[in-house]
């Protein structure tokens, strides 16, 4: 910098004027600014639009897979009672034949014996497991101790069935009343 008094008509002077080429450059760099903005304003439209379509699939995805969903609990359902049908059509033609004359105790405890066969293989068919665990280590996720009975051999092994227990694809539905063993 220098150190010279500023004039103050210095200061009211305009600047001097570009030339003609400058002004040109100008207004060219203004319309292609100009058209790069535009440029940038339609492919935000666009990208605008894929938002929403994407959002619009998505939701019709997310309805497709809840009537999916419901479909198959209910077909799941329809199954399992398709497959008892005939466990109640061999009970009932048990029931009228019970009714017979010639009927014996022998043909009717034959007929429920088949019958619940048939009930066991459905139930297994749909992933349905009893829980019997005589001889067994006592294991508190599948059993219920009823009682403790004192026992030779190792403690803590099932003895006894009260009642069977049931799981369904390894989770319980129902444990299996037991008597556990204890040392004497």
């Amino acid at each position: 910098m220098t150190d010279k008094p500023v004039d103050q008509d210095d200061m009211n002077q305009e600047p001097p004027e570009q030339p003609v080429e400058g002004g040109a450059q100008a207004q060219a760099g203004d319309a292609s600014e100009q058209s790069e903005v535009e440029r940038l304003k339609a492919q935000l439209a666009e990208k605008d639009e894929e938002v929403l379509r994407i959002a619009a699939e998505m939701q019709n995805v997310r309805h497709r897979a809840e009537r999916d969903i419901e479909s198959a609990r209910k077909f799941a359902l329809e199954r399992f009672v398709e497959g008892l049908l005939p466990v109640v059509d061999s009970l009932e033609l048990g029931i009228q034949a019970a009714d017979k004359e010639n009927a014996t105790l022998e043909k009717i405890k034959e007929g429920d014996e088949m019958t619940l066969k048939m009930l066991i293989q459905t139930l297994e068919k749909f992933g349905v497991q009893a829980v019997h665990p005589i001889g067994e280590r006592f294991n508190p996720d599948h059993h219920q101790a009823m009682s403790l009975q004192p026992h030779d051999g190792e403690p803590d092994k099932v003895v006894d069935v009260m009642q069977k227990g049931y799981l369904l694809k390894d989770r319980v539905v129902r444990p299996a009343l037991v008597v556990v063993s204890k040392p004497k």
